[in-house]
């Protein structure tokens, strides 16, 4: 636990000297009535996978001390579909440990993340947030460890191109300026993002680079941190929001869809995961891969087709899931391998000691860390209701510890080639593909939705939900429908572009 807080970007915890955990009532009571603030935000996730927002002005300690307490009251069925007008009453209470200042406020404004609670003071079952948490504590039972993950927020950023040091098509990845014209938005983006809590690891320009009708499309990444699976959720909610509020700021168009044009790379939303007990990554064992991490791997990778119904919502989704391109269509794992759906990265676990290699004036140092090493699930994007699909990949993960042939089915799904040269066609054959349409991956979880509420962890009414509305894209031959029709494409991309 950080006791030194000179270095933290939340002004909250900064000035509270401790840590959003340790935030109590009486501290952001203290921090109201000591830094002038006069609004208190509220916000919380529906289910367009979008935060919603309640204000309250502070008119006296009185009522700040009532709305921290006892929060207040919102329509649940104006917020998802499953909860009926005749008994939609919900109540919305704020977490304290996510307290931060808003940065585009001219009022001095706090905001904090809110759960949602039923008629009867219960965590609503059906929310998005409790369905995560019902998803850690399960995935706690099982295996006595807890469910890490960070995202890799992929999005495109858009402006008049003035046709200065034009981008180089498709070959943006870390480019720097003036040839990337949007480091210093994303920078921008990151330093808000931290200091509303966001724990972020690195941010850079990506692949898709290109000018189009006297726009200049340019695409970023920010990387996050592995942390708790919940706190990880809301941080990449907080993200995109910020991003976005940010981009009309600045007069920027943004979008995290999926697929946003012929025959330039799309906008992923990587999700690793690492799993952890009494602090120590359980990923790595003596060097290599755990027994741990292959029963994770193998429990998502039986489970891959029906997650996509959290991790990708609109028919655009599987123009982006393709085969033969960078983003997965094939149920395989494999090292450091961009072909395959569930990746292992490259994990510091090397014995070279590389930093006194590069500076021979430092002394020695210990070159391994395994606390790094993290897995990859390619598959998912931006149209995701964020908690439902942390959710889904735990309890999926879960249910990998629960197999008894586990580590052989580790060994059968394993690709150590990329899978779609020609020459290892027969081996792509056997295996599983993921649902090429809204219309089959609703099937898909339908058939295997005992799985996901088993435990209690999702609501039948919201995998109802779910299915319902990927259902009624009624996109089972779009993909088909729209080959070579341009001008088709390009509608259905602008009707999901802010999905």
């Amino acid at each position: 636990m950080k006791t030194d807080f000179k270095l933290s970007p939340n002004v909250v915890e900064r000035y509270l000297e401790k840590p959003g955990e340790e935030i109590l009532k009486s501290d952001i009571i203290r921090f109201v009535k000591e830094n002038g603030i006069r609004m208190i935000n509220f916000m919380y996730p529906a289910d367009d996978g979008r935060l919603k927002t309640l204000n309250f002005v502070v008119n006296s300690e009185e009522y700040l001390e009532s709305i921290l307490t006892f929060g207040e009251r919102v329509d649940g069925s104006s917020l998802f579909p499953f909860i009926e007008a005749g008994n939609s009453d919900l109540y919305v209470i704020p977490r304290y440990s996510t307290a931060f200042v808003d940065p585009f406020s001219e009022i001095p404004t706090l905001v904090m993340l809110a759960e949602f609670f039923n008629k009867e003071g219960l965590p609503l079952d059906s929310s998005p947030q409790n369905t995560l948490h019902k998803a850690c504590k399960s995935f706690k039972e099982v295996t006595g460890m807890d469910f890490y993950a960070m995202g890799e927020l992929e999005y495109y950023v858009i402006a008049p191109d003035n046709g200065m040091f034009p981008a180089t098509d498709q070959k943006g990845y870390h480019e720097s300026s003036p040839f990337a014209k949007f480091n210093d938005f994303r920078v921008e983006c990151m330093d808000l993002i931290a200091k509303a809590g966001g724990e972020i690891k690195y941010g850079h320009s990506e692949v898709g680079n290109f000018s189009l009708d006297g726009q200049i499309y340019e695409q970023n990444e920010i990387e996050f941190l592995p942390v708790y699976a919940e706190k990880a959720a809301s941080q990449l909610m907080l993200a995109k929001w910020i991003i976005r509020s940010n981009a009309i700021r600045r007069g920027f168009d943004v979008t995290f869809a999926p697929k946003i044009t012929e025959g330039k790379a799309g906008s992923g939303l990587h999700i690793h995961f690492k799993i952890m007990k009494e602090g120590k990554n359980m990923m790595i064992e003596n060097g290599k891969l755990s027994d741990i991490a292959k029963k994770a791997i193998v429990g998502i990778l039986e489970n891959a087709d029906s997650i996509t119904a959290m991790g990708n919502r609109v028919p655009t989704s599987y123009f982006r899931l393709v085969p033969h391109q960078e983003a997965p269509t094939s149920i395989c794992w494999g090292d450091r391998n961009r072909s395959v759906l569930v990746r292992v990265p490259l994990g510091w676990t090397g014995e070279n000691d590389m930093c006194t290699k590069v500076n021979p004036l430092e002394n020695a140092s210990i070159s391994a860390s395994d606390q790094r090493q993290t897995v990859e699930l390619r598959s998912a994007d931006c149209s995701a209701n964020i908690y439902q699909l942390l959710a889904a990949m735990i309890v999926a993960a879960r249910e990998g510890f629960l197999m008894n042939n586990a580590l052989k089915r580790a060994d059968e799904l394993y690709v150590s080639v990329n899978i779609h040269n020609e020459s290892n066609k027969q081996q792509l054959e056997a295996l599983k593909s993921l649902p090429d349409s809204c219309v089959k991956s609703a099937e898909t979880l339908l058939e295997n939705r005992a799985l996901f509420e088993k435990e209690g962890v999702f609501n039948p009414a919201m995998i109802d939900a779910i299915a319902s509305n990927l259902r009624s894209y009624h996109d089972r031959s779009l993909r088909k429908d729209l080959e070579g029709d341009r001008k088709g494409m390009l509608e259905l991309v602008k009707k999901y572009w802010n999905c």
